[in-house]
């Protein structure tokens, strides 16, 4: 079957079997341009799952623009602690303020000028025009990408700008008048839920299964073709937690680079072992009562791993460093937020001073 004649018949099964079986989300039940643009930014390289709680909580602190674009910085990071990829809250609040000044508080309706705020991409401006406000363009993401190519049993490179741009084509071709919106999250779930990555597709629960080249060809789990990603930078860490009995010492990372202006346990980029950490701080004028291993950790990032290794420091009381503040547990769970790949070397630390939650 050529790949126009494919193309052509997916929306009416699609469709029925959407309607049939969509999962309830918040933001489908309540689509108003504001929910849809938040939960869009909210899943960029998140699973909905994880982003679910994150959501509803967003929501309940900051219901509408004008409370996002007044919010402070560090209340909003707190809000995002453990969802990762910080600039994308950065950018939420940045839009916030740009639609408060330029727009009448109202977030634009058309593509383009979705596009030209910040943290909104195509895919997203697609989603978001489609959704909150029946435009009819597309929304190709990752998931759409892969259905995409095992329907056509296309062996083009899905990462190439020229090929994410023919699959727009050719669905913009067929996007139904009266239901764009559900047409784009019809299609993205097919992807989430059932034509699953990592060659692992549920041809069986698959409504397009008829019309599936790849399927045919028996080449569904050898799709989509994808260039491979350049290998990660590993990079070793020694964090210690400053514990002076009832306080933690946290350090403000810059307000540049990996985790900007997040707070962090202070550190040596480099792998310490218990001796070598104890006289580095030392030399730097700190006496120790005890130093206790907390344990080694993997933490990865789109680009980079960090290998820590960490250690509970237990220390008398002196005055907090620039950049550093002295935290106790109740402000560290509830004003500072501490990105989740110090998480494990938290909870281990906790267990030895006796505060484990």
């Amino acid at each position: 079957m050529e790949q126009a004649q494919i193309i052509q018949q997916i929306p009416t099964p699609l469709l029925v079997w959407y309607d049939g079986g969509a999962r309830i989300l918040p933001w489908r039940s309540q689509p108003a341009p504001y929910r849809v643009w938040v939960s869009e930014i909210m899943l960029q390289q998140t699973r909905v799952e994880a982003a679910l709680p994150y959501f509803e909580r967003f929501m309940e602190v900051f219901p509408d623009i004008p409370s996002l674009a007044q919010a402070p910085e560090q209340r909003l990071l707190k809000l995002w602690e453990g969802l990762g990829y910080y600039s994308r809250a950065r950018n939420l609040q940045k839009t916030a303020q740009i639609v408060m000044e330029q727009y009448g508080g109202q977030l634009p309706d058309q593509p383009d000028a979705l596009q030209k705020l910040p943290g909104i991409g195509e895919y997203s401006a697609g989603a978001i025009a489609s959704i909150a406000y029946g435009r009819r363009v597309p929304a190709v993401d990752g998931n759409v990408l892969r259905v995409c190519s095992r329907l056509l049993c296309s062996s083009d490179d899905i990462s190439a700008p020229a090929v994410k741009k023919r699959f727009r084509q050719l669905i913009q071709e067929i996007i139904p008048s009266d239901r764009p919106g559900d047409f784009n999250q019809a299609l993205m779930e097919l992807g989430a839920v059932v034509c699953l990555p990592n060659g692992a597709p549920l041809c069986d629960q698959c409504p397009l299964r008829s019309l599936c080249e790849g399927r045919r060809q028996g080449m569904e789990q050898r799709l989509p073709v994808k260039a491979a990603k350049k290998p990660r930078k590993k990079q070793p860490r020694t964090l210690f937690l400053l514990w002076d009995g009832g306080r933690v010492l946290l350090r403000q990372r810059p307000d540049k680079g990996l985790l900007r202006g997040l707070w962090e346990f202070p550190g040596f980029d480099d792998s310490l072992n218990a001796v070598q950490t104890r006289q580095a701080l030392e030399q730097a004028g700190l006496s120790l009562n005890a130093l206790e291993p907390l344990g080694e950790y993997i933490h990865v990032f789109s680009h980079i791993e960090w290998h820590m290794t960490s250690y509970l420091a237990r220390c008398a009381p002196f005055p907090a460093p620039e950049n550093c503040v002295w935290a106790t547990l109740d402000q560290l769970r509830q004003e500072y937020p501490l990105p989740s790949a110090f998480r494990c070397v938290h909870a281990a630390a906790m267990l030895r001073v006796g505060n484990h939650r």
